[in-house]
């Protein structure tokens, strides 16, 4: 049986379609990652999976329980890690989790084993009685995994859950999502992070302007890409370029930084005179040019255009304001 189904899954919101006809599956144990920029839609079929929000058409099943007509039945199977973090700020981390785990109606003695365990997991066994708004965002987040946790499902969806933390943090809940995955868990998560999923996710699958655009396993995405060179180029002053003045020997050309621009060539032989020329022409010189691999960034870059090294760096200034 599979974990999830989303079938022909569209969503409106007034005029905006947010999602255009979505068909996926994950298996039972499988580590997939949704990857895409910002509004792209990963929130939302988040928010639909997990019964937050309707479709405008379409249905989910979590473990074969469909989530409008089955909710109850549904819910009991995911944990929710939301991208905005949904513990209680006046509550201590051990007063969370009971609260949670009174929700569920798990027996207290239970409750209060299982909450010890997951306390001790994520790291958080000495600030079990400490109020929650004296925390970090990344204790925070662990704590938020440790509540989606306490009534031991067998899905977590968990929704950006790197955002905005720290490298020791987001390295920290990586290892966990590893482990949980480890003893079976099936995980679902949502990030625009390309290395992360990279890392983690045993399939992705990328969506773009509410539409999937390929789903396969990161090795088999970053081989489709082999019969293209990534040629990257650095100047030694800011510059601009046009693709017009490439196209016959380019498919793309994405702007890394002010002077540093990434080429994709079938030979990167035959656009080396032009480069050579257009810095002559320009008064640059050229600092350094680099053939890469196909790496996943390249496949988000293919299907959605965007840079997520660009799209991450907004999203580290959206959380420091």
């Amino acid at each position: 049986m599979d974990a999830v189904q989303i079938i022909d899954v569209v969503k409106h919101y007034g005029n905006v379609l947010a999602l255009d006809h979505v068909n996926l599956s994950v298996k039972e144990g499988e580590f997939f990652g949704l990857l895409g920029p910002n509004g792209a839609g990963k929130t939302t079929l988040i928010r639909i999976l997990t019964g937050l929000t309707a479709p405008t058409s379409g249905r989910t099943l979590i473990l074969g329980y469909d989530v409008l007509n089955e909710p109850v039945k549904a819910k009991k199977q995911f944990g929710l890690v939301p991208e905005i973090s949904n513990v209680y700020d006046d509550l201590t981390a051990w007063d969370n989790l009971m609260f949670m785990a009174k929700l569920y109606g798990i027996p207290e003695r239970e409750r209060e084993e299982r909450a010890m365990k997951l306390l001790e997991a994520l790291g958080l066994r000495e600030r079990v009685d400490s109020p929650v708004k004296q925390f970090s965002k990344g204790m925070r987040r662990r704590l938020a995994i440790a509540a989606a946790l306490i009534h031991e499902p067998r899905i977590l969806f968990l929704d950006e859950p790197t955002s905005g933390l720290d490298t020791q943090s987001s390295r920290f809940i990586r290892e966990v999502l590893r482990e949980l995955n480890r003893k079976g868990m099936t995980i679902f998560l949502t990030t625009h992070f390309i290395e992360e999923a990279d890392q983690l996710c045993k399939r992705v699958a990328i969506l773009d302007k509410g539409k999937i655009c390929v789903v396969d396993t990161p090795e088999n995405l970053k081989a489709s890409l082999q019969e293209k060179e990534a040629l990257e180029v650095i100047f030694n002053s800011p510059t601009s370029i046009d693709e017009e003045e490439f196209k016959k020997h380019c498919s793309g050309i994405v702007r890394l930084s002010e002077n540093k621009f990434r080429f994709y060539v079938s030979d990167s032989s035959s656009i080396l005179p032009l480069l050579v020329d257009f810095a002559k022409n320009k008064g640059l010189k050229i600092l350094s040019v680099n053939t890469l691999k196909p790496i996943l960034e390249d496949v988000f870059i293919k299907y959605t255009g965007i840079d997520p090294l660009m799209a991450e760096r907004m999203e580290q200034l959206r959380y420091k304001r």
